[in-house]
């Protein structure tokens, strides 16, 4: 269990159980008591009241009124709010667009440096445009939430993205491509990148992609993606 994951089951096991001791809560989380202490300590750090009482029946109680004042947000998911907020604004659907550039800007703040890098680093690969009137959206299926945990390994180290696709005609391939960028034409959602194996550029569905992952020890150069002409090539898309 990595680090966030583990100290938000402590905070949902001190909201559960009320008082309780580290030994309890070494227990639960599968971890030694020195790690259940520096959790505690970091929790704390993040806003979360947290009582601790020595002696027969004490232990470690949350204050019920207590909530996190830092945000702890991944990369991944402030870029998925970004590209939401984004795709909203794209199809004139977001009403209420100050408040949400307002409240973006607040947890970009939030987040340290090097992740704001990161973060611009993904926005540039960022596209949105409009879908052609022309597109059959018959069959949508819905988006694997591992692709943007592996789309973000790939762009930021550009590495090679490999995943199992099934085309418009339901033929199923495994590509191995250089991800070049992301293009939104809601609601569909593509990867666009280049193919080593056909030697050009291709757009693959995200709700056509599966078992994502970016593979180590790879390396590409990051290619001009011809966007400036049309933004979405209906006959691309078709593929």
């Amino acid at each position: 269990m990595n680090i966030r994951l583990r100290q938000d089951a402590i905070i949902r096991f001190l909201r559960r159980n009320g008082t309780t001791t580290i030994d309890a809560l070494a227990e639960d989380v599968g971890a030694s008591r020195r790690t259940v202490l520096r959790d505690i300590s970091a929790l704390r750090d993040e806003g979360f009241v947290i009582h601790s009482d020595v002696g027969r029946g004490g232990g470690l109680q949350l204050d019920p009124q207590s909530m996190q004042t830092t945000t702890r947000l991944s990369v991944p998911e402030v870029f998925a709010l970004l590209i939401s907020v984004a795709a909203l604004r794209a199809t004139r659907s977001l009403p209420f667009s100050d408040l949400a550039d307002t409240g973006l800007a607040k947890i970009e703040k939030a987040l340290p440096s090097d992740k704001v890098k990161d973060l611009r680093a993904l926005l540039d690969c960022l596209h949105i445009g409009e879908l052609s009137p022309l597109q059959d959206l018959s069959g949508m299926g819905s988006t694997d939430r591992d692709l943007l945990p592996a789309f973000e390994a790939a762009f930021l180290g550009r590495q090679l993205l490999r995943f199992d696709y099934v085309d418009a005609q339901d033929r199923r391939t495994q590509r191995t491509v250089e991800p070049q960028a992301m293009l939104i034409l809601p609601p569909l959602w593509y990867l666009v990148a280049w193919d080593p194996a056909r030697d050009g550029f291709r757009h693959f569905r995200m709700d056509r992609i599966s078992q994502p992952a970016a593979l180590d020890d790879t390396n590409f150069r990051r290619r001009h993606v011809p966007f400036e002409d049309d933004v979405c090539p209906f006959t691309e898309l078709t593929r």
